[in-house]
């Protein structure tokens, strides 16, 4: 046993129409700030996976979805200093709204054979391939 927490973190891969993928970089003050990740954040106790990307995604871009609309892909699993990250990531391609910036952070739509160019948290990289290969 690594005697470190378990996080449990929802993410999304929203992708637009032409293909391309949602960034968020991470706003100044926040761990890992000016890094770039897939939308998504924590998920509360009393929360599914789904609910707290509904809940983030309207908290964080202003952007409704549903979780029929939320597709399992895949899921990161990596070990940090201070606590072990267990990330699933979904794709969705419907929701509501204009995806716009609500704390602070910066956001790009990639597409997914420029996502490498984008410096991410390490949880985060080996989703790249996933998508490129994917989408």
């Amino acid at each position: 046993m690594s005697g470190r927490p378990i996080v449990l973190v929802a993410a999304v891969a929203l992708v637009d129409a032409d293909g391309r993928v949602l960034l968020a970089q991470r706003p100044p003050g926040k761990a890992m700030a000016g890094l770039w990740e897939f939308p998504g954040g924590k998920v509360a106790p009393d929360e599914t996976p789904e609910q707290a990307l509904i809940r983030e995604l309207k908290e964080e871009l202003a952007i409704d979805t549903e979780a029929s609309c939320l597709a399992p892909f895949t899921f990161a699993s990596h070990g940090y200093d201070d606590f072990h990250l267990l990330m699933p990531l979904y794709l969705c391609r419907r929701w509501h709204g204009v995806a716009r910036p609500l704390e602070g952070q910066e956001l790009a739509w990639v597409p997914p054979k420029r996502l490498r160019d984008y410096p991410m948290p390490p949880a985060d990289v080996p989703l790249v391939a996933m998508l490129r290969d994917f989408l």
